[in-house]
């Protein structure tokens, strides 16, 4: 899956949704039980490559920081196809309908891909409205060049840098669930990220504050066949917010980026009008929109 990602990403890097990254499948795995049976995938090959993928996310109890539960009532689809093998979207829907059949379905394509879109419509797909509002969930990515010079980060006195590798498992999962509580994230699930053959923990950055708090984190993914990094997750603390961590964060991990390799970075965040503190600190990092997603919705009676 990630080697297609990594294909497409050479080809028509506008194709890639939010869900296909890279950097999005490994982190992925830290989704409760991805194994399971509320997780189903398919791979579609030819002459030994991969064309196209579907991961369907089914219903599921999902057990979260703070004690409490989320019921999943619906289905969802990440996936990904090949441009050179449109036809196998077809195929990919007939297997999630399939798959999800008597469920609200909801799957994220790529907003550039109008020969998809168009399929997706013929077999009942449409807009989803509630993601498109002003505090909707759809995702815009991110990028920009390495190549001419990065300015230098700045933390406030007393911080300072670490990478996982020096902070700890623990640390790390701190860090990352008190950024976003209530989360289902837990020290199984980091272990699941941290085996992904992507996952490299000096590109794991976390910035500890005076007290000892890891106040914010982001982990880097390389992608070293198309000399690309992209930032997923990016979390602050909510007590460590406003004080500049993330945006020296960010400046930190996209020298690190470089010193391995990286010419290009990537970030996605939502698009939405009600949603701009995240993308305006990006653009405060150099980054502009490059693509977004088309997030779209079957009925359960369909």
């Amino acid at each position: 899956m990630q080697r297609l990602a990594q294909q497409v990403t050479a080809l028509r890097p506008d194709l890639v949704n939010g869900d296909a990254s890279y950097g999005e499948l490994a982190w992925n795995q830290a989704s409760p039980n991805p194994g399971g049976t509320s997780h189903r995938h398919r791979i579609w090959t030819s002459g030994g490559e991969p064309v196209a993928w579907g991961w369907a996310r089914l219903p599921r109890r999902v057990r979260l920081s703070d004690g409490s539960v989320r019921d999943v009532t619906g289905a969802s689809l990440a996936h990904q196809v090949h441009p050179d093998h449109p036809a196998l979207v077809d195929e990919v829907i007939a297997w999630f309908d399939e798959t999800a059949a008597g469920l609200e379905r909801s799957v994220v394509a790529g907003a550039a891909d109008v020969s998809a879109l168009e399929r997706w419509a013929a077999h009942g797909y449409g807009t989803d409205p509630d993601a498109l509002g002003d505090t909707g969930s759809w995702t815009q990515l991110n990028e920009r060049d390495l190549t001419g010079g990065v300015e230098r980060p700045r933390l406030p006195d007393g911080h300072r840098f670490l990478t996982a590798d020096e902070a700890g498992p623990e640390a790390a999962v701190r860090a990352h669930v008190d950024a976003w509580a209530p989360s289902a994230y837990t020290l199984e699930a980091y272990e699941r990220v941290r085996s992904t053959a992507a996952y490299r923990g000096d590109l794991h950055v976390l910035v500890e504050a005076p007290d000892g708090t890891m106040a914010a984190s982001t982990i880097m993914w390389l992608d070293e066949a198309n000399a690309t990094a992209e930032f997923e997750p990016v979390g602050t603390h909510p007590a460590h917010r406003r004080r500049g961590l993330a945006r020296a964060m960010l400046l930190h991990g996209m020298h690190l980026a470089r010193a391995a390799g990286a010419e290009h970075m990537t970030v996605a965040c939502l698009g939405a009008d009600g949603h701009s503190s995240a993308r305006e600190l990006y653009y405060g990092v150099g980054f502009r929109a490059f693509s977004r997603d088309a997030p779209l919705t079957k009925p359960a009676t369909a």
